[in-house]
């Protein structure tokens, strides 16, 4: 897992050409009016889901991990909590391949995304994304999934 602020988004470009739209497309888009739903940037290749919530309470996280796509996970506004342990160390459960998504039981460490703030999330990231902190706030948060 990477974390960083999104001004320093160039510094991960030479991750990979989708990575580069990716955090183009964060960097670049003012998202105060865009509504929640799914964009495409390139088709299936490279989409987001925008998403408004209130995090949850740690007790109601789970630890979930794919393993076709990457995420770029950006707070536009708010602050939550996100989990991180490396997959081989967590216990996998069912996956499903048509959301590409499966849950995982096992411990990680946390750190908090606040606004302007982005994660990188490989296959073998296993994470626990939407926890509350202290200061439980409303999150305007942008997922861009990247296809590998």
């Amino acid at each position: 897992m990477i974390v960083d602020t999104i001004n320093n988004a160039s510094e991960y470009f030479s991750l990979g050409n989708h990575i580069k739209t990716a955090l183009l497309h964060l960097s670049q888009t003012d998202f105060s009016s865009i509504k929640p739903g799914r964009y495409e940037i390139e088709g299936e290749q490279v989409f987001a889901l925008v998403e408004n919530y209130l995090p949850k309470p740690p007790k109601e996280g789970f630890w979930e991990a794919h393993k076709k796509h990457l995420d770029v996970q950006y707070i536009f506004s708010g602050q939550e909590r996100i989990g991180y342990a490396p997959v081989s160390t967590m216990e996998p459960g069912p996956y499903n391949p048509n959301k590409d998504f499966y849950k995982l039981k096992g411990q990680g460490d946390f750190v908090t995304l606040h606004t302007g703030q982005f994660a990188i999330l490989k296959p073998q990231d296993a994470h626990m994304p939407g926890i509350e902190t202290a200061e439980r706030q409303q999150v305007k948060k942008v997922v861009i999934k990247l296809r590998i």
